[in-house]
């Protein structure tokens, strides 16, 4: 770089970032020779991360540490932090996607420095052995919950219908049911009444394929 060159640059010092977004990479190099000396690069260090040293030219040198990038979670420099704030999250009762979203607020970050999505968070909370939220677990829905109300298929059971109709007797009204959440498996008040009211021969049964929540 002459002397020209380091006119031009001076003249537009008071712009740094504009002036680095207009000139080429073999200039945007040349002037990181101007001031740096050397960098050392060390990732052996400690777990996903890279240390940094840069030699400047004045003979002064600094330290910095970067995240890197990991394919695994058990290279993250960020799990245990991770872990516990996915436990926080979960101990509140809040669903895989809502998780997802809350880590995603908060700044923090997936292995590979993207987002979190509920199908990750999934993934992690089977890794750190993290129980899901459902009030069924991981199992298959019974027919009656605990409090007495019906799934979608106890509901279908009891009323000889199939479980889309059960949905749109939901959706319309006929039904009275809860999810506590989005994601949540519904539960369904039925009463012996309304069982006989539904049963009667004017409802008939609709075929569908539709699986149930």
């Amino acid at each position: 770089m002459n002397a020209d060159d380091r006119a031009r640059i001076a003249a537009f010092g008071i712009d740094l970032p504009d002036l680095w977004e207009r000139i080429e990479n073999s200039e945007r190099k040349a002037m990181l020779r101007l001031v740096i000396d050397k960098v050392i690069l060390d990732q052996r260090r400690a777990k996903g991360m890279v240390w940094i040293r840069i030699i400047w030219q004045t003979g002064a040198a600094t330290e910095h540490w970067v995240m890197r990038r990991t394919q695994s979670y058990a290279e993250a420099a960020h799990a245990d932090v991770l872990e516990q704030r996915i436990r926080e999250l979960n101990a509140a009762g809040m669903m895989d996607a809502e998780v997802a979203t809350a880590l995603n607020t908060e700044g923090l970050r997936n292995s590979l420095d993207g987002l979190f999505d509920h199908n990750t968070v999934h993934l992690l909370r089977q890794r750190w052995n993290i129980p899901t939220v459902k009030i069924n677990g991981v199992e298959h829905n019974p027919p009656r919950w605990p409090d007495g109300s019906y799934s979608i298929q106890g509901a279908a059971t009891a009323l000889g219908v199939t479980e889309q109709t059960v949905f749109k007797w939901l959706k319309r009204g006929k039904l009275q049911g809860r999810q506590l959440k989005k994601g949540q498996p519904w539960q369904v008040d039925l009463t012996l009444q309304q069982i006989k009211a539904l049963t009667a021969p004017n409802y008939s049964m609709t075929p569908s394929r539709k699986a149930a929540s």
